[in-house]
């Protein structure tokens, strides 16, 4: 897939789940969030008020330290494409 399709599918996933108003898995959302910020090179310490949310979100995107901007850009899209094919 090209560069310019991937962040165009991947702006698209972002914009899905922003716009979706009923709560996600915590699972998911964890997921969610490392990939988002492999994806867009953002490395800034979780900034939770509750010490444990921030050591789950740092736990996630340990699990996503090995991985390409690229790569996280898809597994974010696979991620949104799957939630929303089997939520129902």
């Amino acid at each position: 897939m090209s560069n310019d399709k991937l962040d165009i599918e991947f702006k698209d996933a972002v914009d899905r789940v922003n716009a979706h108003t009923e709560p996600f898995p915590a699972d998911t959302l964890l997921k969610l969030y490392a990939y988002y910020k492999r994806a867009t090179n953002d490395y800034g310490k979780p900034r939770s008020k509750k010490p444990i949310i921030n050591a789950f979100k740092t736990n996630a995107l340990f699990q996503t330290e090995n991985i390409s901007e690229d790569e996280a850009k898809q597994e974010y899209i696979n991620l949104v494409n799957n939630y929303f094919l089997y939520r129902k």
